[in-house]
């Protein structure tokens, strides 16, 4: 009789659970799933390309610009920006590896005028307005044909002049030459050790672009490698020594920290050729020496952005047959976010179309269903709204969105923030606190017209403004990787 009273009451209580817990579901239904979809923009430093407006620019004119980039990122509902940080083994951050970069500061090597740190500063304000930053990074370029300072003593040219090579009008850190590969490896791993940053991003300088009547003078390093037992002929070698350099990239970077993104930005066209119809176009695999749909089926990356930079009506190089072929190599199902040419689309060359811009957007989405998202090249064309440019992303990306998720470097979701609404006569404040596995904070309310993303905010702000009009509000947090907490309701 005792047994029957204990499972009967045991009974009871669970049905009274499950009773309050539909009620409350029915209370309060779950709003609709965060959009998904990387709205990203380079910013490109080296030659002053977006910022600094000038080199030895005041820092606070500086950070002013950097300010109002950010500003203008949110304003247009991008989610994340890719900074150039290190554009020729120069530095836009403290380091004690490269010497900081003559465009941030009129000579290479010369510090700021006060003691201020761009990679941290940029990443604080990216964060506060729920946008991801990404250190860009350029592996082998030593020197640039528009710098004007002569290389600092830290710089590789003057620790390493053995190892590099003068290519053409540019000077090139030598992919073959072990010491090389290492200098540049330990100065991306001591980025993603010592600065949060959502990811870490390599361009498409591997081996150089060809310049006509230059040679990549090689032959040392490709003599040392054959003396040592090496039997790989010279561009086998060249693309052994990407490879190899890719991979110990990517398992260095996890090594450090498992959550950041390592991402590239290759030449949109691996061969001319492939796939059939594209006709012209470098060829990465033969001129580079990258063979990057390799790199992508072996999981080297973490997401691609392969530079479309052609429109969709170009024939011999169709924004609408690469897109596709690219995401057809994703058997790992990483992130293909295409590179697209905001610039070329403002000049408004033929043969594109007079809404290129949104049609290769609504190409990507229909396409790229599980994981949307692009990357636009570069700020310079989002600063005004010649062309349309900036009003048709503000239309695009109208409703905030996250990022896709990255559930390969870690599925677990994070702690539900706790959270609640102080009222006021003329608005609400919202108020959290959250662990310190949160990136952002997803605000979904409902109003009049139904339920919206209404802010993607930095968990560490604490709290954020309320629309007057929000009947009920849901709380999430973003971890790291981009999983999402349970919905939580803030107590009014």
């Amino acid at each position: 009789m005792r047994r029957r009273t204990i499972a009967l009451c045991l009974s009871l209580a669970v049905q009274a659970a499950a009773g309050a817990n539909l009620a409350r579901s029915q209370e309060r239904p779950t709003p609709p799933a965060v959009a998904r979809e990387f709205r990203a923009a380079w910013v490109a430093t080296v030659n002053n390309i977006d910022w600094p407006s000038r080199p030895g620019l005041p820092a606070a004119a500086a950070q002013a610009e950097l300010d109002a980039i950010v500003a203008r990122a949110a304003a247009l509902g991008l989610n994340a920006l890719v900074f150039q940080v290190r554009p020729a083994g120069d530095a836009f951050y403290r380091s004690a590896l490269e010497p900081w970069s003559e465009w941030l500061t009129g000579a290479q090597g010369r510090a700021p005028d006060v003691d201020w740190d761009p990679l941290a500063y940029a990443i604080e304000r990216c964060h506060r307005r729920g946008l991801q930053l990404h250190a860009w990074c350029n592996p082998y370029r030593a020197w640039h044909p528009a710098a004007k300072s002569k290389p600092a003593a830290t710089h590789v040219l003057s620790q390493l002049p053995d190892a590099c090579v003068r290519y053409g009008s540019m000077r090139w850190m030598d992919p073959g030459d072990e010491r090389a590969a290492e200098w540049s490896l330990a100065v991306l791993c001591d980025i993603v050790a010592r600065y949060d940053v959502d990811g870490l991003h390599i361009d498409d300088y591997f081996y150089p672009y060809p310049e006509k009547g230059a040679s990549f003078a090689d032959d040392r390093s490709h003599a040392r490698y054959r003396s040592g037992g090496g039997r790989l002929g010279l561009d086998d070698w060249r693309r052994a020594n990407i490879d190899g350099f890719v991979e110990r990239l990517y398992r260095s970077v996890h090594r450090i920290k498992p959550w950041v993104l390592v991402g590239i930005s290759p030449f949109g066209i691996a061969r001319p050729g492939v796939p059939r119809g594209i006709e012209a176009g470098v060829d990465q695999f033969a001129d580079l020496y990258a063979d990057v749909p390799k790199w992508l089926r072996a999981g080297w990356c973490d997401y691609l952005a392969p530079q479309l930079y052609w429109p969709i009506d170009q024939r011999p190089q169709s924004f609408a047959v690469l897109l596709p072929w690219w995401l057809a190599q994703n058997d790992r199902q990483r992130h293909v976010w295409p590179g697209l040419d905001a610039g070329r689309i403002l000049q408004g060359k033929p043969p594109g179309r007079r809404d290129e811009l949104t049609q290769q957007i609504a190409l990507v989405r229909s396409a790229a269903t599980r994981s949307p998202g692009q990357v636009l090249y570069s700020f310079a064309a989002l600063r005004s709204d010649a062309a349309g440019v900036a009003g048709a992303l503000q239309r695009l990306f109208r409703e905030p969105a996250l990022p896709p998720a990255s559930p390969w470097l870690g599925a677990a979701a994070p702690r539900e923030p706790t959270a609640k609404i102080e009222l006021g006569d003329e608005r609400h404040r919202l108020r959290w606190t959250t662990g310190d596995d949160v990136r952002f904070l997803t605000v979904q309310v409902r109003g009049a017209d139904g339920w919206r993303l209404h802010a993607v905010v930095g968990a560490g702000l604490g709290s954020t403004e309320l629309p007057v009009d929000a009947k009920e509000v849901v709380v999430r947090a973003v971890g790291r990787t981009g999983m999402l907490s349970e919905p939580v309701w803030p107590r009014w």
